[in-house]
């Protein structure tokens, strides 16, 4: 009992610490059009990093209020909700693997089965549609929001960033735009 409430304190730690403020997520300031089509999808993969567990909270927030008329279905999607969380967020994969009956169970067959169990509840309570348009409503929020939400005050770390990997570097080859051709060219060799 005691782990579980230790690791229920490291995820809860872990999650407010990439939350980011209201303030700068509703800063009415920082929006505006974008320039062209890859500056809407350049701005849509910032801000959905950036921003993750805020968006997060809103898809949520639109799933609970689409179902609040449908308190068995808010309960199951509650019970789901807590079946996703224990088995797959609130644990690391490696260090805690799903146990049963002495059988280690693989992360997929763990995806899997949760995935299953979601589809059933929905289908079962007769949510379905609802939940279908509370998340097409939610995804449509979310990027319009990241699409008109301007990136140039954010402040991201390089690995947080989409693009974290081409920036990081690490490769000797990705050093330079040019690759390897502009050290041949730079030692005489022809």
């Amino acid at each position: 009992m005691s782990t579980l409430i230790s690791g229920l304190k490291e995820t809860a730690r872990s999650v407010t610490a990439i939350r980011r403020p209201w303030r700068d997520f509703l800063d009415i300031t920082a929006f505006d059009f974008p320039f062209s089509f890859s500056d809407a999808t350049t701005r849509i993969a910032q801000n959905l990093t950036h921003f993750r567990l805020n968006y997060t909270i809103i898809l949520l927030l639109i799933l609970f209020l689409s179902l609040i008329f449908h308190p068995l279905s808010l309960l199951t999607f509650l019970v789901i909700l807590l079946a996703w969380f224990f088995l797959y967020f609130a644990r690391d994969s490696q260090e805690q693997p799903v146990v049963i009956f002495g059988f280690t169970i693989n992360d997929w067959l763990v995806i899997g089965a949760l995935i299953g169990l979601t589809v059933a509840g929905l289908v079962l309570t007769g949510v379905w549609v609802n939940v279908l348009v509370a998340v097409a409503i939610g995804c449509s929020l979310v990027v319009l929001h990241a699409a008109l939400r301007s990136t140039d005050d954010l402040l991201m770390d390089d690995l947080e960033s989409p693009y974290g990997h081409v920036l990081a570097g690490g490769d000797e080859e990705l050093d330079s735009p040019r690759g390897d051709y502009t050290v041949w060219i730079a030692k005489g060799e022809s």
